[in-house]
């Protein structure tokens, strides 16, 4: 693929000109080259989150506010995939090409998509309505783990009811069961390669939390497996601002936080972060090898090329 970067001898023209005020990514090794073009595909969404890898090569966002699920082809070209998405955010494929979501206008989990195969897996946990459920990934065996990071004062609503935030999981067979109530806002979430630990980005907490899996899909021993540079005071307090979450093949992890998108190695380490001209909310790999990186964020969406590469086994 053709990219545009800056050498050290000034500006080199590889695809198209270069701009001095471009935004561009530091060298990180084995992840990105230094001086590689983050290109904005388009900006003015009406939300941005979502994102995951279609099989032919495009890539899925969701529109929340606009109840849209987007598809950006290989050349860029933008189109609607699915109106009426009932405020689809999170995204995950099925083994028989049915896509999941979790919902936030009627609040559910649940197959959106193709409408033959629309269904409902949960809406309640312990006849109380999901408040706002944010994130999904879907296991190989077909579990499904999802977070619900409750409700906080907007402008519009500043008085919202008490929060009641968690991690939740369904069974291959279909049980809901509730996996965690004690993370202040829960938001991305992300298996590991050999699906056997659970990341889970807590928005205003310091670090991606990480907990081990059993066998029957709970939980245990949660530790802080990264600290998250975007760690810092806003206007409503202390935010690290963690949102989505991306693996790439050699089990590095990638966070959508205030600083930009933060690389971190297997082991939880710090490698670097690509800024991003508007705060990031969610990413994910994509394309024809998997070596693009897209980030969604704040109604725009940006495509970085990468020498890393998404894992090839599963689209998220």
């Amino acid at each position: 693929m053709l990219l545009k970067s800056i050498s050290s001898l000034g500006l080199l023209l590889v695809a198209g000109a270069v701009q001095a005020d471009d935004p561009v990514t530091p060298a990180i090794p084995g992840v990105a080259a230094g001086g590689v073009v983050i290109e904005l595909i388009q900006d003015g969404f009406k939300g941005t989150e979502g994102p995951i890898a279609h099989p032919d090569g495009s890539l899925l966002f969701t529109e929340t506010q606009a109840n849209n699920i987007l598809r950006i082809a290989p050349d860029d070209q933008v189109s609607v995939f699915l109106k009426n998405s009932n405020g689809s955010n999170g995204l995950a494929w099925g083994s028989e090409g049915e896509l999941y979501a979790v919902q936030t206008v009627k609040t559910k989990v649940g197959v959106v998509y193709p409408a033959n195969k629309k269904k409902t897996l949960a809406e309640k946990f312990e006849g109380v309505e999901f408040q706002r459920p944010n994130d999904l990934v879907r296991a190989s065996n077909g579990a499904i783990y999802f977070t619900d990071s409750g409700t906080r004062p907007t402008k519009e609503q500043p008085n919202p009811p008490p929060s009641h935030p968690g991690v939740f999981y369904i069974s291959p067979s279909g049980e809901l069961k509730r996996l965690a109530n004690d993370i202040e806002r829960p938001n991305g979430i992300q298996l590991s390669k050999d699906e056997k630990v659970l990341y889970v980005a807590n928005t205003l907490g310091e670090h991606i939390l990480a907990y081990d899996i059993a066998a029957d899909g709970s939980i245990s021993n949660r530790r802080n497996f990264a600290k998250l540079e975007g760690w810092k005071q806003g206007e409503e307090g202390w935010s690290s601002g963690a949102d989505g979450l991306a693996l790439d093949d050699e089990s590095r992890l990638y966070v959508a936080s205030n600083a930009g998108v933060e690389v971190f190695d297997a082991a939880g380490g710090a490698l670097g972060v690509i800024p991003i001209p508007k705060k990031p909310q969610n990413l994910a790999f994509a394309g024809k090898d998997k070596k693009i990186l897209y980030v969604v964020g704040r109604g725009a969406a940006y495509k970085i090329p990468l020498l890393a590469q998404g894992i090839g086994s599963r689209a998220k």
